[in-house]
């Protein structure tokens, strides 16, 4: 009989960290004990707190361990599963990573998990991915039973349009309408396509999801099948994911053998069925004529719209295409209903969002939150705040397509609605958190090129556009730009966003938008004082050395790659050594020295 269950993360980045090695050290351990029969180790998805992996959490107990390492296991097998003593020091520590604090054993009680909903991440961490049962378990495939045997087409999109829901995606096209246009369309052929291309620098949301519940995504596809009258649904999904590929794959063949894919679902007639297509990490196919486009097996390349995919997508049929997260919160609407859903959020964007936490942040992780929760709230309270006692400076939302928030909209409920009003996006959920340190004319400038190297180059505005912008960005950065490069830099963002193909093109110019808007004197300091006031740019520092402070150990001559280092003939009072001195003309600005300073003599300027 079993009396404890072992759940230990198994998606990426705990897999990075070791997890997988953590729990075959486990299962060796509890067979040498004789306790294989009474303890069950899950491997599940991802619980959130990726910056503490690997983790493990102890049922009935209730109890998290980070960090767990193949040297911890016979530790914890021993005072913990067989003389129910957990083991205090691998307990997660809120607060600063070193600090001498009393652990917390259960997630719940973390300020990480106070403020979180959990609707499309409801399963990520709770069960084994690869076990059909343990989904069916916790309500799998009812909303689909439900929707076959007691709903309409018209019932379904109905429900959709009533919860508010809205694309997770980015564009935030509210998703009954979606099915509404494609239901309407008449073919002998349509297809349902999911969105897993996931490009966004950060962003890993729909990553977990699939790793840690791709039954879901599997069930919600088929509802949009019965929905618009549909038989066969592709899910166009990174190679570099291939984790989510082997248990999407999983899944699917499992779905197969319990009839809730293919001929005759659960009995009803209906016939539904999914492929899986790799792509390649070009970011333009997340957009979905690009990725219809690559499902076809072309270039992914967009095309003009109109005609939309509701009426001329996949092989020229009509077509739908959600994202992961989008299709994630669809059976839990089936089953509580569109009045449950609508209740979290705000008047316009209704439930919740999942947010990649990254960047200048002590937690870093997966959350989600109800639509509306402030940016404080996410980076302060779930996030943990900005480490080793910095200023938040600002966020990036939307990735390469969104904009900068910056600390005087701290406070700003994050929704569609009120980012858009502020120069961002949405987008698909990366959430990048910068302090002090950070410069924001290079952080443009780094999302720019990313731009730059992933437009597909078929329209005029995005693939000369783009580059001509990023040209002017590195004059800027250089030292050599001018005061009227900012508003010429404004009139091309704003050429490059009414005239570019599609959303990568439209969106390109964002970033730079957002912080000539709200961090103009960066770029004035960088023009008129030739300096970057962070720091960052290294063609505007100058390293100099503190003669007085300097204690002629050397060690930043021996670590200078330049050689740009050498000693004087001053010595400073109270010293036995020469102080040394850095050759300016000479100098790479690599920063090798300022580390190897044990004194901090060395500063940039």
């Amino acid at each position: 009989m079993i009396r404890s269950h072992v759940l230990i993360c198994g998606g990426t980045g705990c897999t990075s960290s070791g997890s997988k090695r953590v729990r075959e050290r486990l299962e060796k351990e509890l067979e040498a004990k004789g306790l294989t029969e009474e303890i069950k180790v899950v491997q599940t998805g991802c619980f959130g707190l990726c910056a503490i992996g690997p983790m493990m959490v102890v049922y009935p107990d209730n109890v998290t361990y980070s960090h767990v390492t193949p040297e911890d296991v016979p530790e914890i097998v021993e005072e913990h599963l067989l003389k129910g003593r957990p083991v205090q020091r691998l307990f997660y520590k809120e607060g600063e990573e070193k600090a001498d604090v009393h652990g917390v054993s259960s997630l719940s009680e973390t300020n990480f998990y106070k403020v979180q909903k959990r609707v499309a991440l409801r399963n990520c961490g709770v069960i084994n991915p690869e076990i059909i049962d343990e989904y069916i378990a916790r309500d799998g495939y009812m909303a689909l039973a439900k929707v076959l045997t007691e709903m309409t087409p018209d019932d379904v999109i109905q429900t959709l349009l009533d919860s508010g829901l809205r694309g997770r995606g980015g564009a935030g096209f509210p998703t009954g309408l979606k099915w509404k246009f494609a239901k309407a369309s008449q073919n002998d052929q349509k297809y349902v396509c999911m969105n897993a291309d996931e490009g966004d620098p950060g962003a890993f949301m729909d990553r977990s999801v699939l790793e840690g519940d791709p039954h879901v995504v599997l069930e919600a596809m088929a509802i949009a099948g019965y929905t618009i009258g549909s038989s066969q649904g592709y899910i166009y999904v990174r190679a570099e994911y291939p984790i989510a590929v082997q248990r999407l794959n999983i899944a699917i063949k499992q779905a197969r053998e319990y009839g809730l894919l293919g001929d005759n679902i659960l009995g009803t007639g209906f016939k539904f069925d999914i492929e899986l297509r790799l792509g390649a990490g070009a970011f333009v196919c997340g957009e979905e004529t690009a990725l219809m486009t690559s499902i076809e097996g072309k270039r992914g390349e967009p095309r003009p719209r109109p005609p939309f995919p509701a009426v001329k997508g996949l092989f020229q049929k009509p077509s739908i295409l959600n994202n992961v997260e989008t299709l994630a919160n669809i059976p839990q609407i089936i089953l509580n209903g569109a009045e449950w859903f609508a209740s979290m959020g705000t008047e316009k964007s209704k439930g919740t969002k999942v947010f990649a936490l990254g960047g200048k942040i002590r937690h870093t992780g997966l959350v989600e939150v109800p639509m509306g929760t402030t940016l404080r709230q996410i980076v302060e309270e779930v996030g943990g705040g900005i480490p080793n006692g910095k200023k938040f400076k600002a966020a990036q939302t939307g990735g390469p397509s969104g904009g900068c928030i910056p600390a005087e909209h701290f406070d700003v409920p994050v929704d569609y609605e009120n980012l858009a009003a502020i120069g961002s996006i949405m987008g698909s959920g990366g959430l990048i958190v910068m302090d002090e340190d950070n410069c924001m004319v290079d952080i443009a400038k780094f999302f720019l090129k990313f731009t730059v190297d992933e437009s597909c180059g078929k329209c005029t505005a995005c693939r000369i556009g783009t580059r001509r912008l990023l040209e002017m960005l590195e004059k800027v950065t250089s030292g050599k730009g001018e005061l009227e490069d900012i508003d010429k830099m404004e009139e091309l963002c704003n050429y490059i966003k009414q005239n570019s193909l599609c959303g990568l093109g439209q969106t390109a110019p964002n970033p730079v938008l957002s912080t000539i808007r709200y961090f103009r004197d960066e770029y004035i300091a960088h023009i008129v004082d030739k300096k970057c006031p962070a720091g960052v740019c290294k063609d505007l520092l100058t390293y100099t050395i503190d003669k007085d402070k300097c204690i002629g150990c050397g060690m930043c001559a021996k670590g200078c790659p330049a050689e740009a280092i050498s000693r004087t003939d001053y010595t400073a009072p109270g010293h036995k050594l020469a102080s040394f001195a850095i050759d300016a003309s000479k100098c790479v600005k690599c920063g090798a020295c300022e580390g190897t300073c044990k004194v901090k003599a060395i500063s940039k300027k």
